[in-house]
């Protein structure tokens, strides 16, 4: 599990660019399911044909992460940006940066800015050139970027780094793919684009496949540190069976399924109302005639962070739960 979490984070994968990221994935579920496919969106559809074809389920683990894209370039060489999903500025500031074309540069503030008023639009690139003309030899308007990654091995197997949302959930669902030794419902293991932008990927497959059932995996809010209120989800504390966000309330179905599977597998968890944001969940309820939908949620500490914390344990929960449901469902 450590080696798909590591692989998956370390591409480039800012929304609109998942490909390289789709790419290594299609590598290593490929032999575990009967076919892979990719829609005009760019999703990638893993298919594997289930004991009972009457029912179909899909889960849902977006591949794109948050950053920048380029929009105009000043004179004396610095590159100004725009935010390409949920940016924290403040968090985003003073940061190393890597383009798509692997250009680095560092990501700073207006001299001057006052700590209350750091915006996206007081951010400019650095990329080291001397003029506009140099630094349209290196990138140009529409490049993207993000922060440049790391990952730092915590005590307690605990990882941070930047852009665990949502490619440890990516993970996940390899993991589980591989570990199911049968599969109840046709299912569906998609890798979404541009969730980081409203959930769009998500529509346009859960409109193609018409689940009966829909569970997202994706990352949620962690509540276990100073300062930190709103919910009761901490990290180590299981696998988070979601019950609602601002954008979905779960099915009863589901959500009291997931229950009663991680009980009789003996598997952590357990229960996330996350009062702001929203996931793939929302997009795969209302698709067609709607379905029952769900969502197995990931800790996290540092939301949208270059220091998204997670514990390994929680992984393995979300693993063995989704790999009860791709075999027994409810």
């Amino acid at each position: 599990m450590l080696n798909l979490m590591k692989k998956y984070t370390a591409p480039f994968s800012v929304t609109g660019n998942e490909h390289k990221l789709a790419e290594i994935i299609k590598s290593d579920i490929a032999p575990y399911v009967d076919s892979v496919t990719e829609d005009a969106m760019g999703n990638l559809i893993a298919f594997k044909k289930g004991e009972d074809s009457s029912k179909r389920t899909m889960f849902a683990a977006h591949m794109d992460e948050i950053g920048f894209v380029v929009t105009y370039i000043e004179e004396n060489g610095f590159i100004r940006v725009t935010q390409v999903g949920g940016i924290n500025p403040v968090a985003s500031s003073y940061s190393e940066v890597v383009f798509e074309n692997g250009v680095k540069g560092v990501i700073a503030i207006e001299g001057g800015t006052a700590f209350g008023d750091i915006a996206v639009k007081k951010m400019f690139v650095d990329i080291g050139a001397k003029n506009k003309k140099d630094a349209e030899k290196k990138v140009s308007i529409g490049t993207y970027l993000s922060l440049t990654q790391r990952m730092v091995h915590l005590a307690n197997n605990r990882w941070a780094a930047k852009a665990f949302d949502d490619r440890v959930a990516c993970a996940v669902l390899v993991r589980a793919a591989m570990e199911a030794k049968t599969v109840k419902y046709d299912t569906y293991y998609v890798f979404t684009v541009q969730e980081e932008v409203g959930c769009r990927g998500s529509k346009a497959a859960a409109n193609a496949i018409q689940p009966t059932y829909g569970i997202a995996c994706d990352v949620t809010v962690a509540y276990d540190y100073p300062g930190a209120s709103g919910g009761a989800v901490s990290i180590g504390g299981g696998a988070a069976i979601k019950v609602k966000d601002s954008s979905v309330v779960c099915s009863q179905l589901i959500v009291n399924g997931l229950t009663k599977l991680a009980d009789d597998a003996k598997v952590k968890y357990q229960y996330e109302v996350l009062t702001a944001g929203g996931t793939d969940t929302s997009s795969m309820q209302v698709a067609g005639a709607g379905c029952y939908a769900g969502c197995v949620s990931i800790p996290l500490r540092y939301v949208h962070t270059p220091i998204e914390t997670l514990d390994k344990a929680d992984l393995d929960a979300c693993v063995a739960l989704i790999r009860e449901f791709i075999e027994k469902a409810v």
